[in-house]
């Protein structure tokens, strides 16, 4: 089984966490114009204020799209082997031909460096599959092993998995989910997160987005192997509401104050919170936690939340911007 440091909670360690020994170099990102701040509706959880952009988007040698989603932030300090800088942010084109992306700093307030090697995973990877596109990157770490466990989509209905020592190099290992694995109604399987179970040791669980009859929806499986064995529940884990749309995605598992709760996007634009219980076994939704600024990056719309903590402060990185014009943006508590 993964550590406790593998457990998303605003209590404790998170899984993008650094060791806490780790020092931290200076740097910020872009301030937010007026200090703009989005207010969270739900009692008991942390309000964010925008920072800025990770990644000079007109700089980037790979960005085949002018469009980058999914980001997933790790501390890998020692953790991985010859670490570039403290932390590693994994991120993705959304449209063809995708592409799994790294870049690295030392400060999760300050600019991240474009790794010259992207994209580290592509659409093409002989023997194992050629597809339109690969995405929405998600960086599990292992201290079992002391690798990265990267999950990615291509094609939709496909969530793969490959792993590496030195978070750069990966080793394709496999399909872990299909749609073969839902109700025939399903047509996607993909931007899927994996986290530990929070009350079984050994047990993993995946959050991944399905589109069930036109309407996406977050899906739970589970295995005791981060490579196979993956079951998926039949019925959604976590359906839209009233005022939500009519499509979720992006989910984070949180494990807060002895409960459980699913961090999400959904049509509306905003970041909510759906209590499930540490079993999985309720659907309570909560609000708002994150609501998008009006103005740019985010222009309406925040997705796709992984966070990290650093100095005791918890941060946000996020899909920021509306579809086909998307960017990587943080904020912090």
């Amino acid at each position: 089984m993964a550590g406790a440091a593998g457990i998303a909670g605003l209590g404790g360690s998170l899984i993008g966490a650094a060791p806490a020994s780790a020092t931290q170099p200076g740097g910020t990102a872009t301030a937010a114009p007026h200090g703009s701040t989005a207010s969270a509706a739900v009692p008991g959880f942390p309000t964010f204020t925008y920072l800025g952009e990770p990644l000079d988007m007109a700089s980037l040698r790979y960005n085949p799209n002018n469009e980058m989603i999914f980001p997933s932030i790790r501390g890998v300090a020692g953790r991985i082997v010859n670490p570039r800088a403290r932390w590693y942010l994994y991120y993705a084109p959304h449209d063809n031909p995708g592409g799994i992306c790294l870049a690295y700093g030392d400060s999760l307030s300050g600019k991240f460096t474009e790794y010259p090697g992207n994209p580290i995973i592509s659409r093409s990877w002989s023997p194992h599959y050629s597809v339109s596109h690969v995405s929405s990157p998600h960086a599990y770490y292992n201290p079992a092993d002391r690798h990265i466990y990267l999950y990615f989509h291509g094609e939709n209905h496909t969530t793969r998995v490959a792993r590496s020592a030195d978070g750069i190099n990966f080793q394709y290992v496999g399909t872990v989910v299909t749609t073969a694995q839902l109700p025939g109604d399903v047509s996607e399987a993909s931007y899927a997160r994996v986290f530990d179970h929070p009350t079984k040791p050994g047990m993993y669980i995946m959050l991944l987005m399905g589109n069930q009859a036109g309407s996406r929806k977050i899906f739970i499986g589970w295995s005791h192997s981060l490579t196979g064995g993956w079951k998926v529940k039949p019925d959604p884990l976590i359906s839209p509401r009233a005022g939500e749309g009519t499509d979720l995605s992006g989910a984070h598992y949180w494990s807060r104050n002895g409960g459980g709760y699913v961090v999400h996007h959904s049509g509306s634009g905003n970041i909510h919170v759906t209590d499930v219980g540490v079993g999985f076994d309720r659907e309570n939704h909560l609000g708002v936690l994150h609501a998008p600024r009006s103005g740019a990056p985010d222009d309406g719309r925040v997705a796709a939340p992984s966070f990290a903590e650093e100095n005791g402060r918890l941060y946000m990185f996020y899909e920021a911007g509306r579809r086909s014009n998307t960017r990587i943006a943080v904020a912090r508590a």
